[in-house]
């Protein structure tokens, strides 16, 4: 396949299958599931919606907490399943993809901070998540697993005696008591959306910039890699297979 690249010069792409449909479907999970958490929890805090007479009848309140209930299943699901497939998906997947554990990630990892700090025209280009990007991922994923776990610690001071969740419980004294693990499973909230919102813009920049499919292979998996910019792992584009 032959595009042209920067408007100059015609290049030859690679079709590359990066993103396994397990990244994607996770992907999507999460930021579904996300989008129901916060709402649902911002209600659970806040409940600005009143419905006129007795609560027994309407049972506002304890649909917003069933929905919470079941989304956070699946986003606690979803997490999991991705952490395990750090270790077991392929190359792009893995965790040495999140975490620069080569020479040559940390030397990529200053020419990337470079780029955001407007110092190059153009990005060293990846394949998967570049290593500042990579980095980023690995502190979003110990704040989702942080989330998890005050939300488990939260429910289960309040579970039924009989409901194994309630052993959970025990993370309560941990977490500094109910209040502060409450306050940390709001402030993660907020932070995790500041994240989606600069995620959403950067993926849409880096698509634009390094016109390599990065938006569309969240979808097909696919990405479109010039061949010439193929070098050495960890460093510029890379295909193991190459």
């Amino acid at each position: 396949m032959r595009v042209w690249k920067q408007h100059v010069r015609e290049v030859d792409l690679d079709n590359v299958y990066v993103w396994q449909w397990p990244v994607r479907i996770t992907h999507w999970l999460n930021a579904i599931s996300i989008w129901v958490l916060s709402v649902t929890g911002i209600y659970i805090g806040w409940p600005m919606l009143i419905a006129a007479g007795p609560a027994s009848n309407h049972f506002l309140m304890g649909w917003a907490k069933a929905i919470h209930f079941y989304a956070a299943i699946v986003f606690t699901l979803s997490v999991l399943s991705r952490v395990v497939w750090m270790f077991t998906g392929n190359w792009y997947a893995r965790w040495h993809r999140l975490i620069p554990a080569s020479k040559e990630r940390w030397h990529a990892m200053g020419r990337t901070f470079r780029y955001y700090m407007f110092g190059m025209r153009m990005p060293p280009g990846f394949v998967g998540h570049n290593p500042l990007a990579g980095l980023t991922y690995a502190f979003v994923f110990l704040a989702f697993l942080l989330q998890i776990l005050t939300g488990l610690a939260m429910y289960g001071a309040s579970a039924h005696v009989d409901s194994p969740v309630g052993v959970f419980a025990g993370l309560v004294p941990l977490l500094g008591g109910l209040q502060t693990a409450r306050w940390i499973h709001h402030i993660l909230m907020w932070g995790i959306w500041a994240f989606f919102v600069h995620h959403v813009y950067s993926a849409i920049l880096m698509s634009q910039v390094e016109a390599t499919g990065t938006v569309e292979s969240i979808f097909s998996g696919h990405k479109f890699v010039p061949r010439e910019d193929i070098i050495k792992p960890g460093y510029r584009f890379y295909h193991p297979e190459a």
